[in-house]
């Protein structure tokens, strides 16, 4: 018991890493996350991210030199709504990981390699105001001026996870993440956006045989749009979060997450129906965790909704 405790600081490390292309991880860049589309869209999509780099932790946790690199796989689909009248949309995603782990823990070297699925994520929006349901008809017509959304986000605990070992894919936890999306658009090229959420978590309580918690964690994203002719747009991203302190039995740890990232995504079609999306960040501040680079590339098939 009480190694697991002491050494549960290498495990916040490798879930926080594999993580970071995951909606676990407060550090996400999403541009366009309550974006219109006709009722009865289907998008289909798979994805490929490598993030690499560094982690920094607290002097007190002994960790030192730590290197990262990620491979994450994941599958997704999308469906557009009308929800009462609004336009929504309910998506789910699966990501598949992975990752080596390298770094000095307490004075010696260790690598940690995993391969297996994470959790499962799903998440419904809603746009409360500003873009009622529509058909592609009344689709074609629509020009963005201001809106309103919400969303929540659920994680399930489906992920690779075993209780006897420090490094999982998994997290062994629920995970919720209300959150309320404002965009305007300007003119007729240029939306603004401003996302605000934070992440909610339940305990672990199959973690080494003790129980272990998380503070919340709030962020807010910022993202500038411009699009050049439909379906091909540009967006300049950047985000701030705070918190993600955890807790083992009564033990708290000093790893509160505290920084910004920045980054630039592009979208345009290759073909009817078919779509490739490119986004790269980097970390710009960080207190404690991930200072590393991020490329994910994703393949989108969309069908329905009168197309």
């Amino acid at each position: 018991m009480n190694h697991g405790i002491k050494s549960g600081g290498f495990a916040v490390l490798f879930v926080l890493l594999v993580g970071v292309t995951g909606p676990l991880n407060a550090q996400e860049l999403e541009p366009r996350a309550y974006s219109v589309s006709p009722v009865g869209i289907n998008i289909v999509l798979f994805s490929y991210s490598y993030p690499s780099g560094d982690v920094e932790f607290a002097p007190s946790a002994q960790i030192e030199d730590v290197k990262v690199k990620l491979n994450v796989l994941t599958l997704g689909y999308f469906r557009s709504l009308d929800f009462f009248g609004r336009s929504a949309n309910i998506g789910a995603v699966v990501p598949y990981a992975d990752g080596t782990v390298e770094g000095t823990f307490f004075g010696n070297f260790q690598t940690v390699h995993r391969s297996g699925q994470r959790d499962p994520v799903i998440r419904f929006a809603v746009n409360l105001y500003g873009a009622p349901a529509m058909d592609r008809t009344q689709f074609s017509k629509y020009r963005q001026q201001s809106n309103l959304g919400a969303s929540l986000t659920v994680v399930a605990p489906l992920g690779q996870y075993d209780g006897n070992t420090l490094i999982n894919l998994g997290s062994n936890r629920w995970a919720f993440k209300p959150e309320i999306g404002f965009s305007q658009g300007i003119k007729e090229r240029w939306i603004l956006e401003l996302d605000a959420g934070a992440w909610l978590f339940t305990a672990n309580h199959n973690f080494l045989g003790a129980t272990r918690t998380q503070t919340p964690i709030a962020s807010i994203q910022l993202h500038a749009v411009y699009t050049v002719r439909p379906h091909l747009w540009f967006s300049l991203d950047g985000n701030l979060y705070d918190g993600g302190r955890t807790t083992v039995e009564t033990k708290d740890n000093f790893d509160l997450r505290r920084g910004s990232r920045i980054g630039l995504t592009a979208s345009g079609p290759i073909a009817r129906r078919q779509a490739l999306k490119f986004a790269y960040s980097r970390w710009v501040y960080a207190t404690i965790g991930a200072k590393f680079n991020v490329f994910t590339v994703t393949y989108q098939f969309t069908w329905g909704g009168g197309l």
